[in-house]
């Protein structure tokens, strides 16, 4: 992260989330010019926040975001609109990721109660007990398909 002064007295950064960092702060330490930083707002790839006279103030979170955006465009030539499609991307990545844990948990709070409750006693007295199929074994047995007939153009 940037070394430097934060945001300067009068400054309204949201609580308990860090350090803010002001514009020119911002543009020396990672050797990018301001006007950098406001198209990169413009293009919605960067959102900091205001200060009540409308200063920028970027948040460790921003910088972070900045970061992968000077890798993507820096290092990996990539342009503004790919960089736009990377980080939704990402952010959907991240949020799948989220419902996943999400049911992950839900998954096995549900086997623990579910073995709380003896649901081994109740699956012995099924009405209709099926054996385990082989799914996968099934697929690999399965005979090779014939190769389709070689077309040779003409009717015959």
């Amino acid at each position: 992260m940037p070394r430097g002064r934060g945001a300067t007295a009068g400054a309204k950064p949201e609580a308990g989330s860090g350090r803010f960092y002001m514009i020119s702060v911002v543009s020396k330490a990672y050797g990018i010019h301001p006007q950098t930083l406001r198209l990169y707002e413009r293009e919605g790839l960067l959102k900091p926040s205001r200060t009540d006279g409308n200063t920028r103030l970027y948040s460790e979170e921003d910088l972070r975001q900045l970061e992968v955006i000077l890798n993507l465009t820096r290092d990996l030539g990539v342009n503004l609109a790919g960089v736009e499609i990377v980080l939704n991307m990402r952010r959907k990545m991240e949020q799948v990721q989220e419902e996943v844990s999400e049911f992950v948990a839900w998954v096995r709070q549900e086997l623990a109660r579910a073995a709380q409750e003896g649901w081994q006693e109740r699956l012995q007295q099924a009405l209709v007990r099926l054996p385990p199929t082989p799914l996968a074994r099934a697929a690999a047995e399965a005979p090779p398909a014939a190769p389709p007939e070689p077309r040779t153009g003409r009717r015959e």
